[in-house]
């Protein structure tokens, strides 16, 4: 209610104001003329108004018919035909004694009624080639040299076609209504307004107007370099101030309103305002109507007069003609002086003041263009003494010459501040499409003339040099010579026949079409009485009612001086008189910007690397914290156990830092290096050593020394002073030398001493080689292949051959520990001279077996390793030592009863039940059903992962069928139903037949595409259609601004970075909103529902959303980059230029001076709002990167939140509307809609506190977590939730996928603690702070989201492969199906294959709960497991085989997995997914799709995508491939 009072008191006022105002305007009985012109002629209310078409008497005359301008070479050089024309001496007086006051009166009436000079916009130039070596402006000679020229406004309607050429407007009113002394606009005329007594606004002086107003033309002063409006009169006429004689014109009349205005205010006190105002305008303007038609022009004409006023004609159409503006009023700049006088009453003419101090006797007319602060005209007597000056003085003759001041010293752009007024002429009449001399003459009906010397009979008898050359330069055509050109040429003291007759023509049209001519009875302005009144008023009395002056001090007719008249001038005023015109002068608009445009570029680029340096702060700070958090939280940390033997640091290489030791020799005289806390780090056998080289440093303070020791790397320790390494040697000698030892002491340089060192480093190197040469031998590698001895010396490369492995590096080479027992076992086997270390030989031996032996010969060889005592027997003990230690290197862990289970299990398969001690051929037969992977069991070695050119890859070795007519008969694992205890299975598997599905390399890559475009068609499409939008939005404003919009002005000045920065933002404008629609996890999560699922893949959500954000940020930068092109274009671009680009912004006022680079940046909406950007993006997409969305998930959570700043920045920057209209509100009001929606569909459930039923601390870092189930809650398994803990803030969600099934009446989670966040709310559920807390911290929950695992009831056959703690959807999955076979639901799904891939069985013991639940429940035996351990070597590594030999015996026996429980089949090492795939093919021979599902680390989902795609080249089954990480 209080609003709508508001609006009514708000509306209420304003329409008192505007009853106020019409009342103070109806005030006069009379209708006020409108000062823009408009409705002057009822009949046609723009006639004669601002902007009005330019009305040809004949018509244009384009190259094209159209717009294109004739010019060179089909016509004359501009300034070559200036320079020959208008060139002639100064200081010929008028024949008619005409004065310099009836020239710039004829320049002020010319202001008055035609304004086309205004650069039009776009910007298109005709620039003016200066011919080589001009004097003026090339005296280099360098032929390069541009006068420049822009055409002027147009109708931006025509131009379109020859029946419809190119118009030009004009810009001012074309009556004679005052527009050059009140503006040609309402709001200009009050601006000038006082609004006080009627007066005009005054200055510093009362009967001078004000200065500073951004209204009138400001072109820059050409002498002085000054711009801006800072010091010019504002006046009417905009062009006023070009120099201060037309100043002093338009100054006279401001002084003459307020004469009149105070008169009428006198007479009539109770007169408002308004009232005086307008009866003052319309008697001034009535005043000057008479003065210019009839007192004026009849001079300037020579006597020439218009017929009598007919009255009011309303059909006839005042514009003005392109031929009288552009060709015949400008024949007045031929009587232009060089210099203009100054005088007082006294007849005393003054001297002038040059800018270098120095006097002249008149004002040089060059050097007075655009003054601001002139100190020749400064106060009103100043004008006074200058409006007499000029009456006194005599103009130059009427002829075709032009004074040097305006042929070659007129003003001109700050970038070439002189030009030439006569070229700029000829081309002005080029740019408005005038027809020649001869044709005018023609439309005119004048008579016509044939030869250039008919033009003027008196011109070519004084001068035919003249007409001959002008008539050359258009190659003796008549029909060629252009109309200002041929109207100078026949002018002789006057405007010639066919410049008078234009002249007379439209101001005749202008006074008869003039509905508020002063003279017009019937517009009831004035009564006769006041006409005839105005008629007796002339322009001597208007000087003597507003200046200084007597009527006895001026002439009667100002416009003529003749004798006898007052105050004669002292001579005819020549250019040699006077003081020098300033010579043209070259600016750059960049100089001094170039430094901080390039700096602040930098910055921009920098943004970048600035939030690169907070993300990795925020990192580290992030990890400090946690491992601080790890620290506090870790159970039974160690402590350092005090130092023993003496202390040192160990120097292991030059860019290594020194390690921290105590060294001490023991009793069994070995050398123990500790670390500081006193764990061994290293252990030197001294005792079979003939002698010991020690290397001390004799310089840097003698603190190093280097102890060589046969077979080892060597030791280097620095001790922190000399008396330290004296007791080392000291301790060392007696425990070496008692045993006859000796010990040999050098002294060298530390830095030769180091050079010395064998490294570990270095000691790897040939430890490697020694491998790799072993291996050449057994597998008959290429020399090449086996490591390259040319880069060490010829010491070290005997040391390779002589190389003996000590027991930790023989470990260390097989991946294993030195304390393992399979270690010990093998090593003291392989050093048959019992040394400690393996020889070349030695190792050759072993290794010769175990990679091209038989299956005996390895068994043999594993039964001898385990025979300790050599009686070539194994009891119960040593075989479970042998059992041991392979499970002990494969990291798996067993219990003592399944140890003993196992061996049961084995004895019992053999029929050994009753045996105590078993032979080698007992061993062997226990091994009879695994001869083939005895076969190709080898033992991989470290360094020899490269040499596979003999090995068999894992696809090839491993099958998980059987042939149908193999001899062994096994009862093993299948992949199609799992056996179940006292069933005999029947075996239904064949060896594919691989034959009939070869085919050549082509069609392979055909099929694999086929099956890609199959697999990933809803993808493609949407990825077509989102960057086909983008490519489309993108070329259309490419289009548009680099063809189509000439409007603006591009073809002309940045067209480049102007389509670049558009058509970048039209795409941006596309994206980013559409952005949000792959974030709506809730309508996305719908919609997976629907049908709409079959066209659009919502699994690629986020996928899309990465690959639409990084295309975003890409076009962001392009888009940068074109603004700054745009910016620097802008900064050296003229001001007109600009403000056609940007008309709300950057209006022309003449000043061309450009803004600078900072103003774009920083002054502009668009530019702040750019900067801000940048740094937006710059945070949000450092922070969303891989690597520290991981480490900082708050991080990267907080700075995604300033999507909200950047679409409000975006919307700002857009809307400013600098080029164009804004329209990305257009792409962004239907997606934002829609994730409004969605996250309010988030917020209505967000904020709802979930209690925790149960929690439970798993291993491995699991968090268990049950919590009850909200009302309402509806989903499918495999679909995801984000929760939040009270306790650790509410505005920190996370995803984790539900464990539990669709029909348990909780939801659970399994979350695994490894990032800060997940660790801290492990920590909230331990006993300690559930007893502080008191009760289970409550949980937010949002969700479900659907993702692509939810898709597995839509195939017949599906493949879950669960990684990690990636297998929490897949425990859903395994439930839900369950229960609804158990149920009988009709579902799709037939078959369920689950691999579940975990380091160790233990790792994860609560899926083994999940999956034994599953197995008891699967009374249909629709789900089939298998459990791969990859902390075990590969299933054909010789470490692994026993292990398989023991599971499956033990399988066999119990239907159940030694190390697992369960009945599914246990695997060891990495699953071998295309052997597994390809025997799905043919168990599954009727099944056209197969749905892969993954779900843990990159590695592990990569594997199973490559080997669907090898799988898919075949013609066989099809298998897509839905997966997830973590």
């Amino acid at each position: 209610m209080d609003l709508r009072k508001r609006l009514w008191s708000i509306c209420a006022a304003v329409g008192l104001v505007l009853c106020l105002s019409e009342h103070s305007r109806c005030e006069t009985t009379w209708e006020v003329p409108r000062c823009d012109g408009w409705y002057n002629s009822l009949g046609n209310p723009r006639r004669g108004a601002v902007g009005s078409h330019l009305v040809r008497l004949v018509p244009a005359h384009y190259s094209d018919g159209v717009y294109h301008p004739v010019h060179e070479p089909l016509l004359p050089n501009p300034r070559r035909l200036s320079s020959l024309l208008a060139r002639g001496p100064s200081g010929l007086p008028s024949t008619r004694n005409q004065t310099v006051l009836s020239t710039f009166f004829g320049y002020h009436v010319a202001f008055e009624i035609s304004d086309s000079r205004t650069p039009g916009c776009p910007p298109e130039f005709m620039n003016i080639r200066v011919p080589k070596g001009d004097p003026v402006f090339d005296p280099a000679s360098t032929g390069t040299v541009l006068l420049p020229f822009q055409r002027g406004p147009w109708d931006k309607d025509s131009g379109q076609s020859p029946s419809n050429p190119r118009t030009q407007v004009n810009l001012v009113t074309a009556w004679m209504d005052g527009s050059s002394i009140y503006g040609p606009s309402t709001s200009w005329s009050d601006s000038l307004r006082s609004f006080y007594g009627g007066l005009l606004t005054s200055g510093s002086e009362w009967n001078m107007p004000s200065q500073n107003t951004g209204r009138m033309w400001s072109a820059p002063d050409p002498s002085t370099g000054d711009h801006g409006p800072t010091g010019l009169f504002v006046l009417g006429n905009a062009w006023a101030n070009e120099n201060m004689f037309t100043a002093a014109e338009g100054i006279i009349w401001f002084r003459y309103h307020n004469y009149v205005a105070f008169k009428l205010h006198a007479e009539h006190p109770e007169w408002s305002d308004e009232k005086v105002f307008q009866n003052a305008r319309k008697t001034i303007v009535a005043t000057f109507q008479n003065i210019a038609l009839y007192e004026w022009l009849p001079a300037y004409l020579g006597d020439k007069k218009l017929p009598p006023y007919p009255g009011f004609q309303k059909f006839v159409d005042p514009g003005i003609s392109p031929e009288f503006q552009a060709a015949a009023i400008r024949f007045g700049i031929t009587t232009a002086p060089p210099g203009v006088y100054m005088r007082n009453r006294k007849c005393h003419f003054r001297n002038t003041v040059n800018m270098d101090g120095s006097l002249s006797p008149a004002m040089r007319l060059c050097n007075s263009f655009w003054k601001r602060q002139s100190v020749k005209v400064t106060t009103s007597e100043d004008v006074d003494e200058l409006v007499m000056g000029m009456a006194s003085q005599i103009a130059e003759r009427e002829d075709h010459i032009v004074v040097e001041d305006l042929r070659d010293y007129m003003y001109g752009p700050l970038r070439f501040t002189r030009t030439d007024l006569v070229a700029m002429t000829i081309q002005r009449g080029r740019d408005f499409g005038l027809r020649s001399y001869t044709e005018v003459r023609k439309a005119l009906d004048l008579p016509p003339v044939n030869t250039f010397e008919e033009i003027n009979p008196g011109l070519n008898s004084t001068n035919p040099q003249l007409l001959r050359d002008v008539a050359e330069m258009y190659d003796g055509d008549i029909s060629k010579l252009e109309l200002f050109p041929g109207g100078l040429l026949e002018s002789l003291d006057g405007p010639g026949l066919v410049f008078s007759t234009i002249i007379l023509d439209q101001f005749e049209r202008i006074r008869n079409g003039d509905r508020f001519w002063f003279e017009n009875k019937q517009n009831g302005l004035f009564t006769d009485e006041e006409i005839q009144m105005i008629r007796s008023v002339t322009f001597h009395d208007v000087i003597i009612a507003v200046t200084s002056a007597e009527a006895t001090d001026v002439q009667n007719n100002v416009f003529f001086w003749k004798d006898g008249d007052p105050c004669p001038q002292p001579t005819q005023l020549n250019a040699s008189m006077l003081h020098p015109c300033t010579n043209a002068t070259n600016l750059n608009y960049f100089d001094g910007s170039k430094a901080g445009f390039g700096i602040f570029i930098i910055v921009l680029f920098l943004f970048p690397v600035v939030s690169f340096l907070v993300a990795c702060l925020v990192a580290y700070l992030r990890k400090h914290r946690y491992r601080k958090f790890q620290r506090r939280t870790k159970a039974g940390d160690t402590r350092e156990e005090p130092a023993v033997g003496i202390t040192a640091y160990e120097w292991q290489g030059r860019k290594k830092p020194l390690h921290p030791v105590c060294v001490e020799v023991d009793e069994k005289r070995r050398l123990q290096v500790f670390d500081r806390s006193g764990s061994v780090h290293r252990s030197l056998k001294l005792a079979n050593q003939d002698y010991l080289d020690v290397l001390l440093a004799n310089d840097r303070h003698h603190k190093a020394l280097l102890l060589k020791v046969s077979k080892e790397y060597d030791l280097v320790l620095f001790f922190d002073d000399e008396s330290k390494r004296e007791a080392f040697v000291r301790h060392l000698r007696p425990r070496v030398t008692d045993v006859g030892q000796e010990i040999r002491v050098t002294e060298m340089r530390e830095e030769e001493l180091l050079k010395e060192a064998l490294t570990k480093d270095q000691r790897a190197q040939i430890v490697e080689t020694f491998i790799r040469h072993a291996f050449s031998k057994v597998l008959e590698i290429d020399k090449s292949d086996a490591g390259d001895m040319s880069g060490i010396s010829r010491k070290k490369a005997r040391e390779v051959l002589q190389c003996e492995l000590t027991a930790s590096e023989f470990a260390d080479a097989l991946g294993l520990k030195s304390d393992s027992l399979f270690v010990d076992s093998m090593f003291t086997l392989a050093d048959r001279d019992g040394n400690g270390y393996l020889s070349f030989q030695e190792f050759l031996d072993v290794m010769v077996i175990f990679m091209k032996g038989s299956p005996e010969e390895k068994s043999q060889l594993m039964f001898s390793m385990n025979d300790l005592s050599g009686t070539g027997f194994l009891s119960k003990e040593e075989f479970a030592r042998m059992l041991r230690s392979f499970i002990e290197i494969s990291n798996v862990t067993l219990s003592k009863s399944q140890v003993e289970d196992g061996i049961k299990a084995m004895m019992q398969a053999a029929g050994f039940d009753d045996k105590e001690k078993i032979t080698w051929q007992d061993f062997h037969f226990l091994l009879r059903d695994h001869e083939k992977e005895l076969q190709f069991a080898q033992l991989n070695v470290k360094g020899m992962e490269k040499q596979g050119k003999k090995r068999l890859s894992r696809d090839q070795r491993v099958s998980f069928i059987l042939p149908a007519n193999s001899i062994i008969k096994t009862e093993g694992s299948d992949i199609r139903r799992r056996k179940k205890f006292g069933v005999n299975t029947p075996n239904v598997y064949v060896k594919p037949k691989r034959d009939q599905y070869i085919r050549n390399p082509v069609q392979q890559k055909i099929q694999q595409f086929k099956r890609f475009i199959e697999n990933y068609r809803r993808h493609i499409v949407c990825f077509i259609i989102v960057y086909g939008i983008t490519a489309g939005v993108t070329l259309e404003r490419c289009y548009y601004y680099g063809l189509q919009a000439e409007s603006t002005g591009l073809p002309e000045t940045s067209m480049v970075g102007v389509v670049v920065s558009r058509g970048s933002a039209a795409a941006i404008s596309f994206l980013f909103p559409y952005m949000l629609l792959t974030v709506c996890r809730n309508l996305i999560t719908l919609c997976r529902e629907t049908f709409l699922n079959r066209y659009i893949p919502f699994d690629a959500a986020i996928d899309f959303h990465r690959f639409m954000a990084m295309t975003a940020i890409i076009l962001s930068v392009v888009h940068s980059l074109g603004h700054v092109v745009n910016i620097y274009i802008f900064s050296i671009s003229d001001l007109n230029i600009l403000s056609c680009l940007f008309p709300k912004v950057l209006p022309n006022n003449g000043s061309e001076l450009p803004l600078k680079w900072s103003w774009w940046f920083f002054q502009t909406v668009p530019g702040m709002t750019g900067v801000l950007l940048l740094f937006a993006f710059s945070f949000m997409y450092v922070f969303a990167s891989h690597y520290f969305r991981r480490i900082s998930f708050r991080g990267f959570w907080i700075t995604h939140y300033l999507y909200i700043v950047v679409y409000i920045l975006t919307v700002i920057h857009g809307s400013f509307a600098l080029l164009q209209e804004p329209r990305f509100y257009i792409y962004l009001i239907p997606p934002a809609l829609l994730f409004l929606l969605d996250k309010l569909i988030s917020l209505s459930r967000k904020k709802v506190e979930i209690p925790v039923v149960r929690a439970e601390l798993l291993p491995s870092g699991v968090t268990h977590l049950e919590f009850k189930r909200p009302q309402g809650f509806v989903y499918r398994s495999g679909q995801w939730v984000r929760i939040a803990s009270l306790m650790l803030g509410t505005d920190e969600y996370h995803p984790f996928t539900l464990t539990s099934a669709p029909h348990e009446e909780t939801l659970s989670l399994h979350i695994r603690a490894v990032g800060p966040w997940t660790s801290l709310l492990r920590e909230l559920y331990t006993e300690e702070s559930l007893l502080e807390i008191g009760a289970y911290p409550k949980l937010y929950l949002d969700g479900p989201f659907g993702e692509g695992h939810q898709e597995w009831i839509d195939f017949e056959v599906s493949v879950l492969v669960g990684g990690g703690i990636g297998v929490t959807p897949f425990t859903s999955i395994l439930k839900d199906l369950v229960m609804k076979s158990s149920i009988k639901s009709k579902m799709q799904c037939k078959k369920v294959y689950f691999i579940w891939v975990t380091r160790t069985q233990r790792q994860f013991e609560w899926v083994s709960d999940t999956i034994r639940e599953v197995e008891e429940m699967d009374t249909q035996e629709l789900v089939s497991v298998h459990t791969y351990i990859t902390q075990a070597a590969e299933k054909f590594d010789l470490r692994t085989t026993m292990l398989y030999v023991c599971e499956r015996h033990f399988q066999k026996v119990c239907n159940r997995s030694l190390f697992t429980g369960l009945r599914s089949v246990t695997h060891f090492g990495r699953p071998p997914f295309l052997s597994f795939f390809n025997s799905l093919q043919e168990v599954h021979p009727e099944v056209g799709k197969i749905g892969v599902f993954s779900c843990g680390p990159p590695g592990l989902t990569k594997n199973v995508e490559k080997a669907c795609q090898q799988i898919n080249k075949r013609d066989q089954a099809h298998f897509i491939h839905h997966y997830e990480n973590f």
